[in-house]
Parts: C-alpha cells; structure tokens; sequence
C-alpha cells in the first residue's frame, strides 16, 4: 500500500499495559468510528506496513487503545512509539455538500466571484487554520480556509467556490 493512497488515523503515543497495548492520539472528531478495525497500517521505515488488531476500543474518549496480534511485549509496543498509523483512503466516510477532506480538493479550480484565481496545490493544516495554497501561472496564494469563505464545492466540475474578503488577495 502506498501512503498516498491511505489517510493520516492518528500516532502512537504511550503503551498501556506491560503486555504490549498502544494508544493512539487519533486525528478525527469521532475516534468511535474506528474500534472495529481489523487492521491499520503502520509507517516504518520501509514503508507502511500492515498490523492486525487483536483488540481496539475507546480510552477514555479521546484516544483508541489498542492490541495488536503480534505486540505481545512492552518491549514490542516501544518499538512503536511515535509511529504514525494509516487507513486506505477507501475507508473514509463520504461526505456531501461543501464539506471535504482536505486531499480531496488538490487540484481543483478556485473561483471568487465567477473569477478563477488558480488551482489548489496544497491545504497547509501544519498552521492554527488551515490554508489553501492556490497556484496561478508560478503565483502562490495563501486562503484561510473557513466554512464562511465558502460558497459551493463542485466535485463533479473539480471547483471550490469561495467568498474571499476583499483585499485578502492582495496581501
């Protein structure tokens, strides 16, 4: 499995048991949505390598405690802190209307006011709002990327409609 074929799930963050269970700080609103895994991939460096899951369930709200089949040790489950934990994209809920995941819009044309102002290349989610970096013949935009600032999602056409406050793309 390629990673650019998989979502980001969320990174191993302690052990909880001397017999070899994780947590995992998960990177979704509803961490529920994934104690019924059979498996998850995990990036190494060789790549992400698959990891079948003895047993998943919610700790204490927030993170997934997890047993894997062949983690038997806290010896084992050291070897796995701080590793990053993947999905295939094709488990992702679908979502509808103007709502999106973020990888979903590269690529896409943006509009202001029936006026295209570039493409998305990139949302920028490493910041305290994510930014829609548009790219317009070698120009980059930077777009705060709010529920407010946008108007319609076009997947069929591969456009994002957006509101922009005047101004904002002349900073």
């Amino acid at each position: 499995m390629k990673k650019e074929d998989c979502f980001y799930l969320g990174t191993v963050v302690g052990k909880f048991s001397f017999k070899g269970e994780v947590l995992v700080k998960t990177d979704t609103d509803t961490p529920e949505d994934y104690t019924t895994l059979e498996s998850i991939f995990v990036e190494t460096s060789m790549g992400l390598v698959p990891f079948f899951i003895r047993k998943c369930r919610l700790h204490k709200s927030s993170l997934l405690r997890i047993q894997f089949d062949d983690v038997s040790s806290e010896e084992e489950a050291n070897a796995l802190l701080k590793k990053k934990l993947f999905l295939p994209l094709s488990l992702l809920p679908p979502l509808e209307g103007n709502q999106f995941y973020f990888h979903e819009i590269i690529g896409f044309d943006v509009f202001d006011k029936k006026k295209q102002i570039g493409k998305v290349i990139r949302v920028n989610d490493q910041t305290a709002q994510p930014l829609l970096e548009i790219e317009d013949q070698g120009k980059t935009s930077l777009i705060p990327l709010h529920d407010d600032f946008i108007e319609k999602l076009h997947r069929d056409k591969k456009q994002l409609i957006l509101k922009i406050p005047e101004g904002l793309l002349d900073l």
